[in-house]
């Protein structure tokens, strides 16, 4: 029988999981979660980036792009394994708001019972066992420097590498067998969790797949300057001779930002990326076509043309269109892994050179349905106009959930999407707007968390642009029960996105 081509996913990063220790886990709350996706008739989980936060505690400034977060290993599976007890993890404070991540306080806690796992694994010869010793072998090519840069990070008190002294700053032959050796231990440790990261979301994800469910995962177009990639790789990005940025990534002012938006990531320096067959952005898309299913690439467009702005500015208004390395990157992926799987985040303002590029390199882009209804940009994002291969959204992690727009939004553009979608305060207006993609004739539907459980604007995961406050949504235990999942499975039906 052919697979039905209309599916249905739910966004919900995995932070906010429930959980018994401050922040969502690999754990048992996430499969119930995939037990939950199946019996409601979806088959997709987007997640966001899972790389270790840094700045802001954004997943969108890791300190690497192919490492894996710590706070997500799950400790009750530790416990399980011998390596931690029960009495240990609650003797610390991982926070104690069931609906918030307290960010302070899992970093704080998190590492400290890690490091008591790593010392009972070295006790128990786990680090001696055939299965880890491939696993650091087979990611040397990226493990071997971040596990460095961290325990080195760690050594200068947390600083970014460019506070460090000159010699490891600049990677010198001789301070890197230095620090290999002085931090011996400390390197180990950082490996160790990046195994028990990797052990646990494999099981996790096998366990998705086996159940009819894929991972979507995500990630962000630049890498952050604090991270392994920057310090490990200089001569790939637009650096001076001192290892300072000579330009930053972001946005310009538009209709939605009047000084634009200043992200300050380092540019990537397309023309040494050409010299070497995109060697780097090859082993990126082949590391995460390993760990997902689908990849969605944030900011598509900076393929076509990126943003410039000169390093030290306040804002984004200073910078300055250059052009970037077109579908010439993509055929080299293409080239080295086939077609992997690939969805472009082609929101904002588009050139046709940008459409013409998303359509040469044939990956679905994104529609979001709040966007429809804004009177200063919306005509394209009204579901009537939805090409099939496309992944339609109500709102993206980056937007209000419906019941949080519905009451910041302009008056006009709410009116707008009642008349449209003849929205009832009855029915609720987040079951309204969900309707509203999975009619469209969008192969794929993606919905957050937050909207089908009819939540507002507390539980907004992030405000572009901002500070504080971000990325800490929780959902309680219990939500995503079989009511739930029998009233999800019935509009699935309805709209023709069961599997078959």
């Amino acid at each position: 029988m052919k697979e039905n081509v209309r599916k249905q996913g739910i966004l919900l990063p995995v932070s906010s999981i429930p959980s018994a220790y401050g922040i969502g886990t690999f754990g048992r709350e996430s499969y119930r979660f995939v037990d939950f996706l199946e019996k409601s008739g979806n088959r997709l989980w987007q997640i966001l980036p899972l790389g270790p936060t840094g700045y802001g505690d954004s997943p969108y400034q890791s300190f690497s792009t192919f490492a894996g977060n710590p706070y997500y290993i799950d400790l009750e599976i530790l416990i399980e394994e011998g390596l931690l007890t029960k009495e240990i993890c609650d003797g610390y404070d991982f926070g104690d708001n069931e609906h918030y991540v307290d960010y302070e306080k899992i970093y704080l806690s998190r590492f400290k019972v890690l490091k008591i796992a790593f010392e009972n694994a070295k006790k128990q010869g786990l680090m001696d066992a055939p299965e880890y010793q491939k696993f650091i072998t087979d990611n040397a090519y990226w493990l071997d420097d971040y596990a460095l840069y961290m325990a080195v990070k760690n050594a200068f008190g947390g600083v970014c590498f460019m506070e460090w002294d000159e010699d490891i700053r600049l990677r010198k032959a001789s301070a890197l067998r230095k620090y290999r050796k002085k931090l011996s231990d400390e390197i180990a440790f950082y490996c160790f969790q990046q195994y028990l990261f990797a052990k646990q979301w494999k099981e996790l994800k096998t366990y998705a797949n086996k159940k009819g469910i894929e991972i979507v995962g995500d990630i962000p177009i630049y890498v952050a300057f604090d991270s392994a990639d920057t310090w490990a790789n200089p001569k790939l990005f637009q650096l001076d001779r001192e290892g300072r940025p000579i330009g930053v990534a972001g946005c310009p002012p538009d209709g939605f930002s009047a000084t634009g938006q200043l992200w300050g990531n380092p540019l990537f320096d397309w023309d040494s990326m050409a010299k070497t067959g995109y060697a780097w952005w090859v082993r990126r898309i082949k590391h995460m076509c390993s760990i997902y299913d689908v990849v969605r690439i944030d900011h598509f467009r900076g393929f076509e043309g990126y943003y410039a702005i000169p390093y030290g500015e306040a804002t984004a208004r200073n910078g300055r269109w250059r052009e970037g390395p077109g579908y010439a990157l993509f055929a080299a992926i293409k080239k080295k892994l086939g077609s992997p799987r690939i969805i472009a985040e082609d929101l904002g303002f588009l050139t046709e050179d940008v459409t013409a590029l998303l359509k040469q390199c044939g990956y679905p882009g994104m529609k979001v349905l709040e966007f429809a209804f804004d009177s200063r940009d919306g005509g394209d994002y009204r579901p009537h106009s939805y090409p099939k291969n496309c992944i339609a959204y109500v709102g993206t992690h980056d937007n209000e959930p419906v019941n949080g727009w519905m009451e910041t939004a302009a008056p006009e553009d709410v009116a707008r999407a009642v008349r449209y979608l003849n929205l009832t305060k009855k029915e609720g207006y987040h079951w309204g707007m969900m309707r509203g993609i999975w009619s469209s004739a969008a192969d794929l539907a993606v919905v957050q968390a937050q909207d089908l459980l009819g939540l507002g604007h507390e539980s907004r995961m992030n405000t572009p642009s901002t500070l504080g406050g971000n990325w800490c949504w929780r959902a309680e235990p219990g939500v995503f029960n079989t009511r739930l999942a029998k009233k999800l499975h019935s509009e699935m039906e309805l709209y023709g996105r069961l599997p078959e």
